[in-house]
């Protein structure tokens, strides 16, 4: 095999610069030396990782026919190749330990891969990705930015973001019709909130779901008798601290209420 035909479906549109492959791939630290790919297609970064002999790479790649054409043209990747889909792959499976996740993630699915992330972020110490440039910045934005939002938040709560540089579309084939970008996540010093964490994501996505609304009313499912500082403020002007404080407040009125979070 010689190609793999991009699908539409799968969201896929393959690198071919390799200068840019290169660039994404010494991105990534070395704070581990286990490493997954996700969605390697024909392996454009695949190549440049594997002439690092500090990383064991493994790779999961959900395309039948990219998965025939690793097999065939990485032999080094031999028992590394998972023909799983990401969303659902089981990484206690994969590492014992902890490990780092590379990409040039599928954009149809982008947001779920950083949720994916979130789940298992003790785990996952660093991630370097390319994807939609406007999720890029979305994620990489800062509270009073109209961009802000729930992924804003909850990956701001956990990990440093540094948006790394923005690729063209006509480095792709398929171009896609928007441009790219390049962002690392590196694991910060918060390993507890101290609040409810469940409680916690469920407020932060209720703010933005109703993103027009004051708070006092687009949390008012969650908790009538909002904090005070917070009532008449909308979501995108709270900082993380901010969510992680009202989180706290909504919590400490859960529980002298008697309702159950």
């Amino acid at each position: 095999m010689n190609i793999v035909r991009p699908k539409k479906k799968l969201g896929q549109h393959f690198l071919k610069d390799q200068n840019i492959a290169r660039k994404i791939v010494d991105s990534l630290g070395t704070t581990e030396p286990n490493v997954l790919e996700v969605g390697p297609g024909m392996g454009v970064l695949t190549q440049f990782l594997l002439e690092r002999p500090e990383l064991n790479v493994h790779v999961i790649e959900i395309d039948k026919e990219s998965v025939e054409y690793l097999y065939q043209n990485f032999p080094a990747l031999e028992n590394h190749i998972y023909s799983e889909d990401f969303l659902k792959f089981n990484f206690p499976d994969l590492f014992e330990g902890k490990f780092n996740i590379i990409g040039n993630f599928p954009y149809n699915i982008s947001s779920q891969i950083f949720f994916r992330v979130l789940e298992f972020r003790n785990r996952i110490p660093e991630v370097v990705g390319m994807i939609q440039k406007e999720v890029a910045e979305r994620i990489n934005a800062g509270h009073g930015n109209k961009t802000y939002g729930i992924l804003s938040v909850l990956l701001q709560t956990f990990y440093q973001i540094e948006y790394l540089f923005t690729v063209s579309e006509q480095v792709f084939t398929p171009p896609p019709k928007v441009k790219s970008a390049v962002i690392r996540l590196v694991r910060n010093d918060r390993t507890d909130l101290p609040c409810d964490e469940t409680l916690f994501f469920k407020v932060v996505k209720a703010a933005f779901n109703q993103r027009r609304k004051m708070l006092r009313n687009s949390l008012k499912e969650i908790c009538i008798d909002l904090p005070a500082e917070y009532a008449e403020k909308r979501p995108e002007q709270l900082s993380v601290d901010d969510y992680i404080e009202l989180t706290c407040g909504i919590e400490n009125q859960i529980k002298k209420t008697g309702h159950a979070i």
